[in-house]
């Protein structure tokens, strides 16, 4: 983990707006302000040689976005898609610097909540043998604890780069 993941993760997840949605029965949420938009399950292309938790990639108006199931990212339970089962179209930060598209299929949405810092509490200690670097801190809701995810870590971990278009800057030398 670098420093600057390092001190991201101690100063815990910022209070704010939120898109709680549920992977198999849980409830966990991302910063509203990285959604795009919430979409239907729609066809899929599957992608040749990736990882079980990427379902391929998904054709949203001439875009094509790689697609991932958080539940199986997780290694959660991943029960067969239903009525609610949705996409949820983000952006992420991008190897090449700026954003991209970014998209991750969920059992259902459920609310837009707003957390005060008071309601959010850091990443619970596991011990060293649980990967926690994809959850920025835990939420207070009723009775019940949402866990906060950070996407752009999630992304930054999945081997897509095969799947987005290389950006090169162009060749403006004169000998070219």
């Amino acid at each position: 983990m670098s420093p600057t993941e390092t001190t991201a993760k101690a100063s815990g997840p910022d209070a704010g707006k939120y898109l709680v949605f549920t992977l198999s029965g849980e409830r966990y949420a991302v910063p509203v302000l990285a959604v795009r938009e919430i979409i239907r399950l729609c066809p899929i292309t599957p992608v040749a040689t990736m990882p079980p938790h990427i379902r391929g990639v998904i054709n949203l108006r001439g875009r094509v976005i790689p697609l991932v199931d958080l539940r199986v990212r997780f290694s959660l339970s991943a029960p067969p898609d239903h009525d609610r089962t949705c996409i949820i179209v983000t952006q992420v930060a991008s190897a090449a610097g700026g954003k991209r598209p970014y998209a991750v299929v969920v059992d259902g949405v459920e609310e837009v909540a707003t957390y005060d810092q008071s309601d959010l509490l850091p990443t619970p200690d596991f011990g060293g043998a649980v990967d926690v670097r994809f959850i920025t801190g835990m939420a207070h809701a009723a009775e019940q604890v949402i866990t906060l995810i950070d996407l752009d870590t999630v992304a930054a971990h999945d081997p897509l780069d095969a799947l987005e278009p290389s950006i090169t800057p162009p060749d403006t030398s004169e000998d070219a």
